[in-house]
């Protein structure tokens, strides 16, 4: 009775982490997980203050489709302060989280048998939205000795004439890579070359360790024309259940986005739109203070991760993940519950850890790469410590 496009659909897999984590702590066991994509810091009260208000004054209705004209303002001006880019706020759509502003650009601008270029590792939803519409996802591989920087001659050789949009992520889930400004110019150049569209995927802009954080849209109106910036608060304001993510663009585009989510969700919620209006407006020292955090937990969990034998792990630039190379643990055995078993796969070493660790990371298999696994440093210096110690020692164990 299922449409055939469920065939070939997987489920997050982060999501399925995360909930095997909890529902191992349901039954009394002591699990770490490295799972979980959000911070682990508060929303700013400064932020749940403003929701609060907002409910009494009565801004509990619908709202426009798009988002309230002060955050599409607010969306404007934010962009002007940290990237340098001129938006209108008809050229801004709020949604229901940045996965949901993806899927609209998705249903509005791809048609069935598009090729979609995303480099790998991707972000997971990356190419099961694309097939959810019919388009076709192409993975272009980067190259793990630049630090998963982006690879202009792969993607110009993956280019075909069914080729329509080039999705990209930086800093990246999962690899925490910062692509270079030489390698984003060489994007803009391929893509108004080849007359490509360009999605630039920032949630974690402001998770930026090394370096600072350059926008693909502000290299010049030329590829800013053919560029979507997609943003968050989640990320950067801990506020993830929220679910409050935007989009700015050409306005056509972003015409057809809005005309998409209103059959389909109508307005994001109204109460945290107007907390977005304070978080992207308001004072930004918390988000600084957050990064500062987050950058110093990357060198704890990499240090840690590197003294694993038969572990390696590049140094992310940003966001709050790690990718680290499992690849030399395939061949080695363990004692599994059903009898002695192989370590084959990153699904292996997922359920390596998680049984004989209590220790739960995300299989990279899903993200493109089989070789890694991913975790995520959102959380505090005593279970990134423990846990890397449970590794560790689950790790002597094999054979």
């Amino acid at each position: 009775m299922l449409a055939d496009r469920l065939k070939t659909l997987a489920p997050s897999s982060t999501l399925a982490v995360q909930a095997k984590a909890r529902e191992l702590r349901r039954r009394g066991i002591d699990v770490i997980s490295f799972g979980a994509g959000e911070p682990d810091f508060d929303t700013p009260e400064r932020i749940k203050n403003a929701a609060i208000q907002a409910m009494r004054r009565g801004h509990t209705k619908y709202t426009e489709v798009g988002g309230v004209p002060e955050l599409r303002a607010a969306v404007c001006a934010k962009l002007k302060r940290d990237n340098g880019l001129t938006y209108e706020p008809a050229e801004v759509l709020v949604s229901c989280g940045a996965k949901h502003t993806l899927f609209n650009m998705a249903v509005a601008l791809l048609d069935p048998g598009d090729e979609v270029l995303v480099p790998s590792p991707y972000w997971v939803s990356y190419p099961e939205q694309a097939r959810l519409v019919g388009a076709v996802p192409v993975p272009v591989p980067t190259s793990e000795a630049t630090g998963f920087d982006l690879d202009p001659a792969r993607l110009r050789a993956a280019v075909t004439p069914r080729t329509k949009v080039i999705i990209l992520n930086s800093p990246n889930n999962p690899t925490g890579a910062v692509f270079s400004p030489a390698s984003l110019a060489a994007v803009a150049e391929l893509a108004l070359e080849r007359d490509l569209f360009v999605v630039s995927d920032e949630c974690y802009e402001s998770l930026t360790f090394d370096g600072r954080h350059a926008s693909i849209a502000a290299l010049g109106p030329e590829i800013k024309a053919r560029t979507l910036v997609v943003n968050t608060c989640s990320k950067s304001y801990a506020m993830t259940g929220w679910r409050i993510g935007f989009a700015a663009g050409p306005r056509e585009l972003i015409a057809a986005m809005t005309d998409v989510q209103s059959q389909v969700t109508s307005n994001p919620s109204s109460v945290a739109q107007w907390a977005a209006v304070e978080a992207l407006g308001g004072p930004q020292d918390e988000v600084a203070r957050m990064a500062a955090e987050f950058d110093r937990r990357r060198r704890l969990i990499v240090q840690g991760l590197t003294a694993l034998p038969g572990v390696s792990c590049v140094t992310p630039k940003g966001a709050f993940y790690v990718f680290p190379n499992v690849s030399r643990l395939f061949g080695r055995t363990w004692p599994a519950a059903g009898g002695p078993a192989t370590l084959k796969s990153s699904l292996d070493v997922t359920a390596f850890f998680l049984e004989e660790a209590r220790v739960a990371v995300v299989p990279g298999l899903d993200f493109g790469s089989d070789d890694h696994v991913r975790l995520s440093y959102a959380t505090s210096d005593a279970l990134i410590t423990e846990g890397l110690a449970r590794m560790a020692a689950a790790l002597e164990r094999l054979a």
